[in-house]
Parts: C-alpha cells; structure tokens; sequence
C-alpha cells in the first residue's frame, strides 16, 4: 500500500506559516518610532519590500527549489540556483528603494564607500541565507514527520496482517483437537457425541465471530476456555486427573481473544497418557492489573507419528502474538521442570 504524500500546507502547518507572515507584515503598526513617523501607505509599501522579498526566497525553496533539487540529490544546483535566487532578490529590493519615494521625515543618506557598500550585502545576503536555511529545515522537518507516519502505518498494516495470519493459523488447530475428541465419542456414545458438536458449534461461533475482535472482554474469554476444557473432559481417562480454577475478578477488562487457547491444547496434547497415571492443573485469575494464567501438566511428548491432533501452531506462534499484542507488557515462560511441564503467562490489561 503506497501513502500519497501529504500537501504541503494542511491542517496546523497552514496556520502557523499565515500567522508567522501576519506577525511580520503588521510589525510596521507596532514599531512606528517617533510621533512623526506615523504610518501611510508609502511607508508601509516602503516596509514591506524586504519582508516580501524574504516571502520569495522562502517559497520559491519550499515549493520549487528543495524537492527539485535538494531532496533529488543535486546540492551544488541548489546552491547554486539560491545565490542567483538571493541576488535578484536584494537587486531587486535595492532598486524598489530606489524607484520609490522617501518619507518626508527620512533624511537623504549621505553617499557611502564601496566597503560600507560591500558589507552591507554581505550582511543582507546573510539574512537571505538564514531564510532560506528555514525554508530547507521547516521542509525537511515536515518530510520528516511524513516518512515517520508512512513507516508506522506500514509497521501497523503488517502487524495487523501478521496477526490475522497468526489466527488463521489457530482457527484449524483448535477445530483439528476439538474434532479428534468427538469423532472417539461416536464409537462408544453417539448421544454424547451429537451434544458435542453442538458445544463444538458454539465455540466455533466464538472463534469465528467473537474473536474477530481485537479485544473481548475477559469473562466472554473465560467462558471460551470452560467450555473447551469441558469438551476436552469428555476423553479423557480415568486415571487423568483435570483441576480448574478459572475466575475473573472485573469480567468487564478487555484482553485479545485466544491467548490461553494454545497453552491449553498444549496440555492436554502432552499431559495426558492413555495408561499412567496424568494430571493437568489449569489456574487462571487475575492480581490487580494483571492476568495470570498457569498450567502445569504431567510430561508425555508424543512424536509426529503418535500425535494426530493436526500441525498446531505451537508455543512459538503464541509468542509472536504476545510481541505483537502486548510489546514489554506481557511474560511468557513455558518448559520441562522434571517429570513436569510448566507455562506461564502473564498479561498487564
């Protein structure tokens, strides 16, 4: 996606450049001098020529000179183009003064030497330099900020892009376990079987609907996750022993939809064997700002050829989301503690 680039006046920038020129062409009703230097139309006309012609410099940099020649790599011919630019303006201001009538009250300036003549453009020309100099800097500030909110909306769009890719990758993973779990119900039960799918159907409206937003609120999220585990109770064993204490204290706190999915299938993937005895301890709850999530599971690694629950994301996909989600607001921890798998996960809402 291509950002168009901004014009050059918009919004605040319009209004600081019209009240900076204001300041400058009314400074003549301020600083009058004495009584007798009051302001008429000749004077003020006489007043202005500078000012103007510093308007010229400025702008002909700002629209013309800086994108043409500066910013496409060519200083020697802005440079270059300034110097004939900052003549024609001072020979042009110098002879405006000339052709203009003098304010009765201005005495006839007696005749100068060439070095008084010579410093005084020098002096002048200086001045024309400072403007232009603002010129490049106001323009390079503004190009600045521009590339600036180019950069973030492109970090965004890709965050966003990664983060749908993420989910897309999720939605099969769940749906994979989920059906695993009713397809060995029909041998044994197809009563139970029928009320699981229809407790697969809403979760898969969760999934499918609810979580397309970019925050839930914590109980609809909770509410998510009792109803898997109690999906997933349906197969297991009765030497597996399943706890849960899944609570919120402000069910109303927003938090990204299906973060602890992972870590639950997770669980129930690896910590559960079909003949030794297995646990799996599920706590979620919140301290204060925080949401806490830990599992702690009995230890079975099935290889490729004994794990039939689908390719999965994996915890490593859980942590890239979280780095998207919740960037140096969030700890993940997760690993083998002896004959125990731990994972922990802790989100600042």
């Amino acid at each position: 996606m291509q950002t168009l680039p901004a014009p050059p006046f918009k919004g605040m920038g319009k209004l600081i450049h019209i009240a900076a020129w204001a300041i400058l062409f009314g400074l003549p009703f301020f600083f009058t001098g004495r009584e007798s230097q009051t302001v008429t139309v000749l004077s003020y006309i006489r007043s202005m020529i500078v000012p103007l012609s510093f308007v010229l410099v400025f702008y002909a940099n700002y629209f013309v000179l800086i994108d043409h020649f500066l910013f496409s790599k060519h200083p020697w011919k802005f440079l270059l183009c300034n110097v004939v630019l900052i003549a024609a303006a001072m020979g042009a201001v110098h002879l405006m003064f000339e052709l203009l009538p003098h304010p009765e009250w201005e005495h006839p300036r007696p005749e100068r030497e060439w070095q008084e003549i010579v410093g005084f453009f020098m002096v002048n020309a200086m001045l024309y330099m400072l403007v232009a100099g603002l010129s490049v800097a106001i323009k390079m500030t503004g190009s600045w900020y521009q590339m600036e909110s180019s950069r973030r909306e492109l970090e965004k769009s890709r965050a966003e892009a990664e983060l749908q890719n993420l989910k897309s990758q999720l939605n099969p993973h769940f749906l994979f376990n989920t059906l695993n779990n009713i397809y060995s119900l029909i041998a044994f039960s197809p009563e139970r079987a029928q009320e699981a799918v229809h407790d697969l159907s809403r979760l898969l409206r969760y999934v499918l609907y609810d979580s397309s937003q970019p925050m839930v609120p914590l109980e609809k999220e909770l509410d998510f996750i009792r109803n898997y585990v109690e999906l997933m109770r349906i197969r297991l064993p009765e030497h597996v022993k399943l706890t849960t204490d899944i609570s919120a204290a402000t069910p109303e706190t927003l938090v990204a939809p299906l973060l602890f999915i992972s870590l639950i299938e997770n669980a129930f993937k690896h910590g559960v064997s079909h003949n030794k005895p297995s646990f799996i301890d599920l706590k979620i709850h919140q301290e204060g700002t925080r949401i806490v999530c830990s599992i702690r599971n009995s230890h079975f690694p099935k290889d490729n050829g004994q794990d039939k629950s689908g390719s999965g994301i994996g915890l490593q996909n859980l942590s890239r989301r979280l780095e998207l989600l919740y960037p140096s607001h969030h700890i993940f921890t997760y690993g083998q503690k002896g004959d125990e798998y731990v994972c922990l996960l802790e989100l600042q809402a």
